[in-house]
């Protein structure tokens, strides 16, 4: 191996006399003289006591900062920010939630790029964490391996965050008392890790896992146990056989790569955000993938999982049976996934897979291909002359595939949620919430305090709601998001009116308001577009350069 071959970054920072007032900073930091001979990890840590899906990750940084050092790198540590949807959903503060993966991707490549790091570990808890750094280490394309925070256990009763919504919208109906509200609120959350069902957290890690990205299970630990400091340990010392390897994310983030991810996430149940994420991973590593692939590859995937917020089970019960690592091996067999396909092991898919042992036979959380939870995709890609670029639903079977109301229009999250809790909105509603989007909102909020409120109120399967903005992992019912055009666009959803009637239909993958082409072109003749909401910071800057989400709502899109 040619000199510095593992050192292509850092030893531009740090040989020679020419770089002695590197060295010297360094020097205070901890760096001795041996040090600068070995390859440089960053160890990207997403901690913070912001919440509690991060509060334990700097520890997990100092485990992969010590698995570097002993395979015989020199690992530097920094910070990379969070934010908690959780704590802001339903608020304006929400709208920076979807801002933060760029933030962190931005982060991750300047401070890799400017301190001359080798290679990466990136650590993650929370949603937005998980595509940000994917995406910050697709950018860089050097050795790296992600590592996920871990999954929290359950609260009191077999509760979780959603179980804490729900309750809200509980009291509004009548149903619960504050004093029930607050004994959900004061044991739902028992401590660090991610939210608990196959919400967006514990939906991405398992993507990325299936991507090949992260070590065999690194998706399915709890966020407090002895394996997830292991895995932490076990990433730092990878990445220097990923170093001697070259093998880089591009050779791992392949067009196969993303099919193993979606057949995953259809076979878990998860989360519709994972189609803006894959998206927008993709995007950046340079790999095709549109909506459409999401219909087709579902077309043949069943869903296995009966997994929370539709199903009954939370993560911390898959972990104790095994993990997704037998739900891989199972699809792989069908001839469902990709096996050839590289991972940050080195090997491929499946060889990673082949010694691992089947679910045990007494479980019923992961259902057998004879007995699906639904024999297709849960995650639906709509058409329709209200959505003409696509949209995307996650309907079950359990809420129907079919629904036909009457738009009741609002413009914006808080607006809609009002008159949710105080009863205007009844069965046989369609909520309309627009100007929610990626550049309207701007910051495309998530819809779990109304979606919440509708589960709540006992209305899930009589109320639908449309939004141009997206839905939290946690959201169920008959829902429909990231609606393209987006309203600020002059897209068709900005046009509905109250009364209009809107079918949502998953079996033909449509989407339609009843309202004739020279209707809508009317009423397009006398919308006008509504100044800008912030004009000045990260807000403003985003909405001017994201593009739409059925493109992965990105802003480093190439000319």
């Amino acid at each position: 191996m040619a000199e510095n071959s593992n050192r292509r970054y850092s030893s531009k920072i740090v040989d020679g006399v020419g770089k002695s007032a590197s060295r010297a900073m360094l020097r205070a930091v901890g760096f001795n003289d041996e040090d600068f001979k070995k390859p440089q990890v960053g160890i990207a840590s997403t901690w913070s006591m912001v919440t509690p899906c991060n509060m334990h990750i700097n520890k997990l940084a100092e485990h992969a900062g010590e698995g570097a050092d002993e395979a015989g790198g020199k690992s530097v540590i920094f910070n990379t920010i969070t934010i908690s949807d959780g704590i802001a959903n339903g608020s304006e503060g929400m709208k920076y939630s979807l801002v933060s993966r760029e933030i962190i991707a931005d982060s991750v490549e300047a401070v890799t790029g400017c301190e001359g790091f080798d290679g990466l570990v990136t650590i993650g808890g929370c949603d937005k964490n998980m595509p940000g750094l994917l995406m910050g280490m697709a950018r860089l394309d050097r050795p790296s391996i992600f590592v996920y925070g871990g999954t929290i256990q359950p609260g009191e009763g077999h509760t979780d965050i959603v179980s804490v919504f729900e309750a809200i919208g509980a009291h509004a109906k009548g149903d619960k008392s504050l004093i029930e509200v607050k004994q959900i609120e004061e044991t739902a959350i028992p401590g660090p890790g991610s939210c608990g069902g196959m919400y967006t957290a514990n939906t991405m890690a398992s993507a990325i896992e299936a991507l090949g990205m992260s070590l065999p299970n690194s998706s399915a630990q709890n966020a407090v146990s002895q394996t997830k400091a292991k895995d932490c340990h076990d990433a730092g010392a990878a990445v220097l056989k990923l170093l001697e390897q070259d093998i880089k994310p591009s050779d791992i983030m392949t067009r196969k790569a993303f099919e193993n991810a979606i057949t995953l996430v259809i076979a878990l149940g998860g989360s519709t955000n994972a189609v803006l994420h894959l998206l927008a991973m993709a995007n950046t590593v340079g790999v095709e993938l549109s909506l459409d692939d999401f219909t087709e590859i579902g077309k043949r995937v069943p869903v296995l999982a009966d997994l929370r917020p539709s199903g009954q089970y939370m993560m911390s019960e898959l972990v104790a049976i095994g993990g997704i690592q037998p739900l891989m091996k199972m699809l792989l067999e069908r001839g469902l996934m990709h096996g050839d396909c590289l991972t940050v092991t080195g090997q491929t898919l499946a060889e990673n897979l082949a010694d691992v042992e089947p679910y045990p036979e007494s479980q019923d959380i992961i259902h057998s291909f004879n007995n699906p939870i639904k024999a297709d995709s849960h995650l639906r890609v709509l058409y329709g002359n209200l959505s003409p670029t696509g949209s995307v639903a996650k309907i079950t079977g359990k809420e129907g595939t079919k629904f036909t109301g009457t738009a009741r229009c609002f413009q914006s999250e808080e607006e809609a949620q009002e008159k949710i809790t105080d009863g205007t909105v009844t069965a046989g509603d369609v909520v309309v919430i627009r100007y929610e989007g990626p550049k309207g909102g701007p910051g495309m909020r998530e819809m779990l305090t109304p979606t919440s409120a509708i589960m709540g109120r006992g209305l899930g399967n009589d109320v639908a709601l449309i939004t141009d903005g997206r839905f939290s992992g946690g959201s169920h019912g008959f829902v429909v998001g990231h609606v393209t055009p987006e309203a600020v666009d002059g897209g068709p959803i900005a046009l509905l009116q109250d009364g209009d009637t809107i079918t949502i239909d998953a079996e033909t993958n449509r989407i339609d308001v009843a309202l004739s082409d020279e209707e809508l072109e009317k009423r397009r003749a006398q919308w006008q577009k509504p100044a800008p909401k912030y004009r000045r910071g990260t807000l403003a800057k985003y909405a001017k350069t994201v593009n739409s989400a059925s493109e992965g709502a990105v802003t480093d899109m190439p000319d």
